[in-house]
């Protein structure tokens, strides 16, 4: 059977439609209460969405606690679950999974939480288990020691990855040892190796405050009153006389301020990842939303500066990306990308022109149009769960910002023109300060890279990837992956969402 093409069929490409206006849209109405020991409440009523979150969230995180103890708050959160006052780890599952709901808790840099997910007509006792967790935990030995190996067991599977490893290196590259976002969130071998009940404990009583916590709640609440429920099970925690003061003090010192080259040797690789970046910025800036577009043009998107030179041009990469992590302190500025052995150098040269180009030139209207529109369609579609308005929420409780911070948001980003996006790359753009971190065989372009001059090398020789271990069931994921290495990453608002593990720390 044949067809004939109506030779009018050109008019599907002359008459393509053109994206329209964004659709409105509103955050949710959020009511606010304060407890008289100081939580903060904060619920958002949302029809339609039986499936209710709620969390528990309180500032201070990884970065309070002493760098022999690194690690110690990750495997703290882990281990709220695992055993109670009233229930055992298999025990605590059961009640559970008879409310059909989940319970997990976490941490952070800057964040520890407690959360639940549970359908609307059960949320009270799905509670009362969160406030069980979180007020009486008992860190029971074996399970602390079975954390601890996994971590451990992590830890060599990330020596063995070049992406974790080349997290790792930047960070220990960018920031000065007592930082700190000098090691992961998750702690070094050196650390987790000596952690004990009573360091986990230790750290769980420098987090555990009401003044510094929120109890958010979102879901199709059916005009339940969470108030009294929420007095009954939290109004009596006071915290511990020595919970840890100011969680707002980081140390997020850089380690120099001029340009080095870290190479860590893997011989025979056939890739190498690129990491290129400095002490970058903390959440709570003026220009946060330029910040956000200047990110998205860089980086952020798939047509971004970045990922359109390298991929697009060169075809060096399946994609690049730049972003800033802002945490309570200056997290980090990094662009990344994964190139074959051959185009090290180039690629490297063809990054840092691209940063300085963002620095130095102009915006065109076409890419400060892509980017606003891309941060402002996609803003809606990040809450269309109640976990997600959960943990936009709790962005905002770890950052001490007001809900208007996202019912705004829109409308400051359209209002980001071609001059803030100018000034915000030339404030924040360090490029004589910024560390190059290559993971590779440094043999194959080691001459190459002296070359280029880009400034003093250091190369840290790994003869050999380590040996790892048999991996145990159902291992928690990795606490410091890196999930923004995408031609997307940074184009969403940065982290204004608080998510608990940091999206570019070390491995």
């Amino acid at each position: 059977m044949s067809t004939t093409l109506d030779p009018r069929d050109d008019r599907v490409v002359a008459e393509r439609p053109l994206a329209g206006p964004p659709r409105t849209y509103e955050f949710p109405a959020v009511a606010m209460d304060r407890l008289s020991n100081g939580l903060t409440v904060l619920i958002a009523d949302l029809p339609g969405r039986p499936l209710v979150s709620a969390s528990i969230v309180i500032r201070g995180g990884a970065v309070q606690e002493p760098a022999s103890d690194g690690g110690a708050t990750v495997l703290a959160a882990r281990a709220l679950s695992e055993g109670t006052e009233s229930y055992d780890a298999i025990s605590l599952v059961e009640a559970a999974e008879r409310l059909g709901a989940s319970i997990h808790a976490d941490a952070g840099w800057d964040a520890l939480s407690v959360s639940v997910d549970v359908p609307a007509d059960r949320l009270e006792p799905a509670l009362e288990l969160a406030a069980e967790v979180l007020l009486r935990p008992t860190f029971p030995d074996a399970e602390v020691e079975r954390l601890r190996d996994e971590r451990l067991n992590d830890l060599l599977q990330a020596q063995a990855d070049p992406r974790r490893r080349a997290e790792r290196a930047f960070a220990s590259t960018i920031y000065a040892p007592a930082s700190p976002y000098h090691r992961p969130s998750g702690g070094t071998r050196e650390t987790v190796e000596g952690l004990t009940p009573d360091h986990l404990r230790r750290a769980y009583r420098r987090a555990l405050h009401p003044s510094r916590a929120a109890l958010i709640v979102a879901g199709d609440l059916g005009g339940q009153h969470l108030l009294p429920l929420a007095e009954r099970l939290f109004g009596g925690w006071t915290g511990p006389a020595d919970a840890g003061g100011d969680a707002s003090r980081v140390i997020d010192t850089p380690a120099t301020a001029r340009r080095v080259v870290h190479v860590v040797h893997r011989p025979g690789s056939v890739q190498t990842e690129i990491r290129i970046g400095h002490r970058g910025l903390p959440r709570r800036i003026p220009d946060f939303h330029a910040v956000s577009v200047m990110s998205a043009i860089l980086g952020g998107l798939f047509n971004s500066r970045l990922n359109m030179k390298l991929r697009e041009e060169k075809g060096y990469t399946y994609g690049a990306g730049a972003g800033f992590d802002l945490r309570r302190g200056a997290g980090p500025f990094a662009a990344r990308a994964a190139v074959n052995t051959e185009v090290t150098v180039p690629a490297v040269l063809d990054m840092l022109g691209e940063l300085d180009g963002m620095r130095a030139g102009e915006v065109r209207v076409s890419e400060l149009t892509a980017a606003r529109d891309f941060l402002v369609g996609v803003f809606p579609l990040r809450f269309e769960t109640a976990g997600a308005v959960v943990g936009a929420l709790s962005g905002l409780t770890v950052h001490e910002l007001d809900v208007d911070e996202l019912v705004g948001y829109r409308a400051r980003i359209e209002a980001v023109d071609a001059a803030a996006v100018e000034a915000a790359a030339n404030a924040h753009l360090h490029l004589e300060e910024a560390a190059v971190v290559l993971v590779g065989d440094v043999d194959a372009f080691g001459e190459a890279l002296e070359a280029a001059g880009l400034g003093p090398i250091v190369i840290e020789r790994d003869p050999s990837p380590p040996s790892l271990p048999n991996e145990p069931e159902e291992t928690p994921g990795p606490v410091d992956m890196d999930d923004q290495a995408g031609p997307t990453a940074g184009a969403e608002e940065p982290e204004l969402p608080g998510a608990p593990d940091d999206p570019a720390e070390a491995g």
